[in-house]
């Protein structure tokens, strides 16, 4: 009736909380389910439903509640590249010979880790056949790409792929004509950095000839427990008053937290060629002077190696820096 205010008994208030307490249980367990249906595994855990790849077209997956299927797969063929913990299987057949490229992208994990890849040929589910031509782990959840050469028109390859140490990721991949990301290869061994309380950490390398046309170098940084590498700077290649490209390069980071942190160096190109990671390099930064035990054993044979590596570099410096000087001569 208008004009009138209509007011709810208790019983009328209480029946209203009832079914609005239903309606939001409701909801509560219908967004449970569709994400337990976003998370179950995916159709080709096992070899026999296997995904195929067409070139240049990504797709979308997940490691997580993947189960290895045993008899498709043996550890004894990529010994200590791979640990299987729940892998999944994909198939690539290229219609024109050549060199490919595996991209992995869009990495989202639990851990650090990421993904690892298996490339191989032979028939699907009997690892006697199976011939291994690349293995990776990547260690982190950057994007990159694996490189395989000389790939048959027609062969079937099979890529099989694993959360690094049972990480659960989800994560793009494509078989593709052209490169995405930063070259995928092994890391550096952690163990053998020793800690400095310098801030300031200079990375050196070097251009070689064998790179050919080379534009400018992307520097990248990662700690240790970061999920990816961050982008920090980037160099031109810089010229001789004859043209030529320096061969020597160096540039020097502050660091503001300490940490263990790799650096990569990777060089790109001017022309269709995929970039190469010329250097990568752990520094560890602490405010914490060791005790006086500190180099010994283990620690006293990490700073020798470094060390080494450090008199290994300067010696190659030097023979480019004379060869240079050489050349400058004759012209």
């Amino acid at each position: 009736m208008s004009g009138r205010r209509e007011f709810l008994g208790p019983c009328r208030k209480a029946d209203i909380r009832f079914r609005l307490l239903v309606a939001a249980l409701f909801l509560i367990f219908n967004s449970s389910f569709l994400i337990g249906e976003a998370a179950a595994q995916v159709p080709n855990d096992d070899i026999e439903h296997r995904r195929t790849l067409q070139l240049n077209q990504a797709v979308q997956s997940s490691t997580t509640d993947c189960t290895v299927q045993w008899t498709a797969v043996d550890e004894k063929l990529t010994g200590k590249c791979i640990e299987y913990h729940n892998d999944q299987w994909f198939e690539f057949t290229p219609r024109t010979a050549g060199r490919y490229y595996v991209n992995i992208a869009g990495q989202q994990c639990r851990d650090t880790r990421g993904v690892q890849l298996v490339v191989l040929t032979g028939t699907p589910g009997q690892p006697a056949t199976y011939q291994v031509l690349s293995c990776t782990s990547l260690g982190s959840q950057d994007d990159v790409f694996v490189t395989l050469e000389g790939l048959k028109a027609g062969q079937p390859y099979l890529l099989d792929v694993d959360g690094y140490l049972k990480d659960f990721c989800g994560f793009s991949i494509a078989v593709s004509s052209t490169p995405r990301g930063v070259p995928a290869m092994a890391l550096p061994p952690l163990a053998t950095v020793t800690p400095s309380e310098k801030k300031l950490f200079t990375l050196r390398w070097t251009l070689a000839d064998s790179l050919g046309s080379v534009a400018r170098f992307q520097v990248l940084r990662r700690e240790a427990a970061a999920f990816r590498a961050a982008p920090l700077a980037i160099l031109s290649v810089e010229r001789t008053t004859l043209g030529n490209a320096n061969t020597e390069y160096s540039w020097t980071d502050t660091l503001a937290i300490p940490g263990r942190y790799l650096y990569q160096v990777v060089a790109e190109t001017t022309d269709t060629t995929a970039p190469v990671l010329v250097q990568q390099q752990w520094y560890a930064f602490s405010q914490i002077m060791p005790n006086e035990n500190y180099f010994s054993g283990a620690a006293a044979a990490a700073a020798k190696q470094a060390t080494k590596a450090q008199q290994s570099w300067e010696r190659r410096s030097h023979r480019a820096r004379m060869k240079h000087l050489a050349n400058l001569r004759r012209h």
